[in-house]
């Protein structure tokens, strides 16, 4: 029995190189852009780090990692940064992800909530190109005995 043939196959979607370049919503100073934000991380840092961690689709309880193994670079903070800047196609680098997370934590997680509340609020745009699957059914494959008459 043959298997089907896939004559087109999907296409990984590249945005163009314009979009690729994005700064961030409000800079990593400009904590008063957003109040409540800026008090919840300033009174309860970690009850923000949780609500955002969570928002952002990942384990709450993450940021609690960072209690227990957090050294001089807190790996969670750091790495929740660098997740959103290359989901979101934001300018940065890593150098600069380390950077932020060690030296200004709770400003680092009052940017990542702002920009989360930001890509909230803007419309969403879902692209679905549809994809034509040309295939042969393995019944297809098979020849038929064909009758003859005289």
């Amino acid at each position: 029995m043959a298997n089907p043939t896939v004559i087109v196959q999907p296409v990984a979607f590249q945005p163009p190189d314009n979009q690729r370049i994005v700064q961030w919503s409000s800079g990593i100073c400009d904590c008063c852009e957003d109040m409540g934000i800026c008090c919840f991380g300033f009174w309860c840092p970690y009850c923000l780090m949780c609500n955002t961690t969570k928002k952002y689709g990942e384990c709450m309880c993450l940021p609690l990692v960072e209690l227990c193994f957090g050294g001089l670079i807190p790996p969670v903070t750091y790495s929740m940064r660098s997740s959103m800047r290359e989901r979101y196609h934001i300018q940065g680098s890593m150098c600069d992800d380390c950077c932020v997370s060690t030296c200004c934590g709770i400003c680092a997680w009052c940017q990542i909530a702002r920009e989360l509340k930001y890509r909230r609020q803007q419309p969403q745009v879902i692209v679905n190109s549809s994809v034509n699957v040309a295939f042969q059914s393995p019944m297809a494959a098979i020849p038929h005995p064909q009758v003859i008459t005289h």
